[in-house]
């Protein structure tokens, strides 16, 4: 059986950042896959499940509500590994052209104030598994670290 291509990346040499993982077709229209890398897999700790459970609620909520993606999202959410998440949108795109996108979704998860979007038994299966203010420092973290400092290498998969 051949390995899935996100299998193929080198985690060893694997930074934080923004990444074009895949693109596929369905139909005429070309689905692009990015991996929102948020930790140095097997260097650092993953991300506890309260906090990826809470970007995840922030983080769809914002893109679902983006003026100029919002009809373009089909998917956001973390990846098993805890050390980043999944964004899919339908369109071909390369790692530059989201980061804008993905900076204002780690600020509004950063200055985020309130009740977390479906953070409710009647809305969520899970809402008690929640952690706003962690969450916030690692946007924080995220942004200074990663989005506001980009380098090729965090645009860009590591070569073999």
């Amino acid at each position: 059986m051949e390995k899935i291509t996100s299998f193929t990346i080198d985690h060893l040499r694997l930074l934080p950042g923004v990444y074009v993982s895949r693109k596929d077709h369905a139909g005429s229209t070309v689905i692009t896959t990015f991996d929102i890398r948020m930790t140095r897999p097997n260097f650092e700790p993953v991300i506890n499940t309260a906090e990826v459970h809470t970007i995840e609620h922030l983080g769809a909520t914002f893109l679902r509500n983006d003026p100029e993606f919002k009809d373009r999202v089909l998917y956001f959410g973390p990846m098993g590994c805890r050390t980043g998440f999944y964004l899919l949108l339908s369109g071909d795109y390369e790692s530059r052209d989201i980061v804008p996108l993905m900076t204002r979704m780690y600020e509004f998860i950063r200055d985020f104030q309130g009740d977390v979007p479906g953070a409710a038994a009647k809305d969520c299966g899970n809402y008690l598994d929640m952690n706003l203010p962690m969450t916030k420092l690692l946007a924080e973290r995220y942004l200074k670290e990663v989005l506001l400092n980009l380098t090729e290498e965090r645009l860009v998969y590591p070569a073999d």
